[in-house]
């Protein structure tokens, strides 16, 4: 990746939706020649696809939190992917160091239906306890990653 492909990564972060001419006037190259690159991109796997960044809360998923999961010793990595893909309450799934064996982001659209889901990942088989907590403000959210600048 060169410096004009990490511009390109940085205007797509910001805007997917830019159209190939106008990220091509950023970086000093034709409409074609960005659908190349962004081609090359995506097909290396640097670029994985393009998304909508939705307000939770807007969709009236305003209670969140972050669960330490503590499982049986020979729990995989799989297994508990497996597990965070099949609960629509969960966001985000995170193996961890510590006392934890995994760290699961949950949304949901009250305490009732946090608890429901909270119930969910203490039924399986692997799951031994947990030990929760809920966000009370969201403080920075989070951003699309984008290359370094070599700064």
């Amino acid at each position: 990746m060169d410096a004009t492909d990490q511009q390109i990564v940085a205007s797509l972060t910001s805007d997917a939706r830019a159209s190939y001419a106008d990220i091509g006037a950023k970086v000093s190259l034709s409409a074609p020649a960005v659908k190349r690159r962004v081609d090359r991109l995506r097909a290396a796997g640097v670029i994985r696809g393009f998304t909508a960044v939705i307000d939770p809360a807007a969709l009236g998923w305003t209670t969140e939190a972050f669960v330490e999961l503590f499982c049986t010793g020979r729990t995989t990595p799989a297994q508990l992917a497996v597990m965070a893909r099949k609960d629509p309450a969960v966001v985000g799934a995170y193996t961890v160091s510590g006392e934890a064996d995994a760290l699961v982001h949950l949304r949901a659209a009250d305490i009732a239906h946090l608890e429901q889901a909270l119930e969910r990942l203490r039924a399986e088989p692997f799951v031994t306890s947990t030990r929760s907590m809920i966000v009370l403000s969201r403080l920075i959210d989070p951003v699309p990653a984008s290359p370094p600048t070599g700064d």
